[in-house]
């Protein structure tokens, strides 16, 4: 009969396990489900004969708390969670989240700042010898010197700082398997540095002398430029198939050293992953807390893919995922689909079926699983390429299937539709079908800005693109019959944007008749090529200046003017309009973003009546659902 992996050793004598093989420490709580990396990583390790336990979010400040196993024979595997430590910690803003939905009844503060080194440094005090070897997505996006928004500083790679002895990045199946193999085999893992996959650090010079070498860490710290050529080179070496060994010099003679990226699974492979025998929902440890939360977004959720060619410049899924698809086959999704249907909270809804983009389930290119992707240029930034191969069919012949199944009444689509790549495809099958079944009132997009200068940076389309796709779906509800709205997802002060884009933008909003109900900041978060301009002030690709602010006060003006009609904003407004000598904006023309300060209370209450009448109709129709913006995205993770 299947169970949740040891929590205890009360479970590890159930199973007759006197020492396990591996330990998993983990900053969110224990759910066992595919769309949570430890699930993943101790469910492979389990298939393959070795014996795993897990102690989620231990207590940081009592150093009993990590030795409630015992000592693994083989090693510590840490990871932060399904978010970096500190996205999950803080708003863009600084300030401290009240909610943590990856723990028990979203209770906040069960883990530490900074989780993996944490941990890791917790087991490094009990256990001197015994290997360590980071994961998840903390450690893939800080492997090597990085950019820290919290600390407003270049950080070490997380290998030093953490005194691990590995750092396994990307989506680490094939990485797992074979430290595993390795470290049961009786090597040392200080000899493990050889594995795809991984960041190992040396005081050999031997080991770098066919690798790229990146500026120092002195270099990086000491001039901007040095870290914008640097994270450059790193982001042309992330494709599995033209990736070159890269490494980086610290004092005292230390290389941390990283090793390509492991290739792409093959489909046989991506099925065998999700055909684990997972329990699918958190342990009941946690019962009495109210669950967790994060159990909710993905319980009657699909993934149906890896990877994504959208190249935004703010994504960090390069980073991690890598840019080719990975797909599961239509088989192994509609079983899993079976099952969730038999749950006895089912009522007959399917929530996604997806990935980082739900319409990406195939390569965009034929080359790509031979010679990769291009080093150079991008898939769809500036314009969609000639090579690009553009096909609805097999996902939509894998949403009929879905739809075909008995108790399913509805399969919904919400990871994300990338709206150029569907306006390449000839064929208007797909976008009627989507409209006709997969959409309930509203369709979420991200056109993230309409600045066209902005949009560059972000490497986003033109907002000519959109607008073509907004009329498109127009068309086709008006077609059908049906009453159904996008909701833009927006950023505001992403670098390239001055207030003069974000007036851009509010002027954009009027005209359309729409305001947002929760807008984006931009969030530098680690290894982005948009979290380099923020820091460096240049494009990595071109070198050339690109315009931050990082004047809070400036940001919130950018932000006000997306929400202009909220009173609350009308001095951020305000000012941000006299500022940039738009006091045409100001008055009572139909154009006008904001009235007059003197006014009388009769005008004051006659105005904000006229200002919110249309408004009011569309939100109205726009209320059914919040458009919750997430930087780190629980599907690009």
């Amino acid at each position: 009969m299947n169970d949740f992996l040891p929590i205890s050793k009360q479970d590890m004598k159930k199973r007759g396990i006197e020492q396990l093989d591996f330990i998993y420490v983990c900053g969110d709580a224990y759910v066992d489900h595919p769309s949570f990396g430890h699930a993943i990583i101790t469910r492979l390790l389990e298939s393959r004969g070795y014996s795993v336990g897990i102690i989620s979010q231990p207590n940081w400040k009592d150093d009993t708390s990590i030795t409630i196993l015992g000592e693994p024979r083989l090693g510590f595997l840490v990871s932060a969670g399904n978010m970096d430590s500190m996205v999950n910690h803080y708003s863009v803003s600084k300030k401290r989240r009240s909610m943590d939905s990856f723990s028990p009844g979203g209770k906040m503060g069960l883990r530490p700042d900074y989780a993996s080194i944490v941990y890791s440094n917790l087991i490094r005090k009990t256990y001197k010898h015994t290997p360590i070897i980071i994961g998840g997505i903390e450690g893939s996006l800080r492997r090597l010197a990085h950019y820290d928004y919290w600390s407003n500083k270049v950080k070490h790679s997380i290998l030093l700082d953490s005194g691990a002895d590995l750092v396994s990045y990307g989506m680490g199946e094939r990485s797992i398997l074979q430290i595993a193999e390795a470290l049961a085999a009786g090597i040392s893992v200080k000899d493990i540095t050889y594995i795809r996959g991984t960041v190992f650090r040396t005081q050999n010079r031997d080991f770098v002398e066919d690798a790229v070498a990146l500026p120092t860490f002195e270099e990086i710290t000491q001039d901007k430029r040095s870290y914008a050529k640097s994270f450059y080179t790193q982001y042309q070496n992330t494709d599995p198939f033209t990736a070159k060994k890269m490494y980086e010099e610290y004092p005292n003679g230390i290389y941390v050293v990283q090793n390509p990226p492991q290739k792409p699974l093959s489909q046989m492979e991506m099925d065998d992953v999700y055909a684990l025998p997972y329990m699918r929902t958190y342990h009941p440890v946690y019962e009495k807390d109210g669950g967790i939360p994060a159990i909710s977004e993905v319980k009657f959720s699909l993934i149906s893919n890896r990877g994504c060619f959208g190249g935004c410049n703010f994504c960090a899924l390069t980073f991690h995922q890598g840019r080719i698809i990975q797909t599961r086959s239509q088989e192994s999704i509609i079983e899993e689909a079976k099952i969730i249907t038999q749950d006895p909270d089912f009522k007959g809804y399917i929530h996604d079926v997806g990935g980082p983009t739900a319409n990406f389930r195939h390569p965009s290119c034929q080359k790509q699983l031979e010679h990769g992707v291009c080093t150079n240029k991008q898939c769809l930034f500036p314009k969609p390429c000639k090579n690009l191969t553009v096909d609805h069919q097999e996902y939509l012949t894998l949403l009929r299937k879905l739809r075909a199944l008995p108790k399913v009444k509805k399969v919904f689509i919400r990871s994300g539709i990338r709206f150029d790549y569907l306006l390449e495809d000839k064929d208007d099958t797909f976008f009627r079908e989507l409209c006709q079944y997969h959409v309930s009132g509203q369709l979420k997009v991200a056109p993230e800005h309409i600045s066209d200068e902005v949009l560059k940076y972000m490497g986003k389309p033109p907002v000519s693109v959109y607008n073509r796709f907004k009329e498109r779906y127009r068309k086709i509800n008006e077609k059908m019959g049906k009453k159904q709205y996008l909701v833009p997802y927006l950023m505001s002060s992403h670098p390239g944007s001055t207030l003069k884009e974000a007036i851009e933008l509010a002027e954009y909003l009027r005209d359309l008749g729409y305001m947002p109900e929760q807008v984006q900041d931009f969030y530098p978060t680690p290894s982005t090529i948009s979290t380099c301009m923020y820091y460096t002030g240049l494009n990595p690709e071109t070198m050339e200046p690109v315009y931050v602010t990082h004047n809070p006060h400036e940001k919130a003006m950018q932000r006000a003017l997306i929400q202009y009609r909220n009173p609350k904003n009308y001095d951020l407004v305000y000012e941000a309009l006299k500022r940039e000598h738009r006091e045409d904006l100001i008055g009572f023309g139909e154009k006008c973003l904001i009235r007059p300060r003197k006014m009388n209370a009769e005008n004051s209450k006659n105005q904000n009546k006229h200002s919110n009448k249309n408004f009011n109709r569309t939100s109205n129709k726009n209320s059914k659902g919040k458009a919750i913006r997430n930087v780190h995205k629980k599907k690009r993770s």
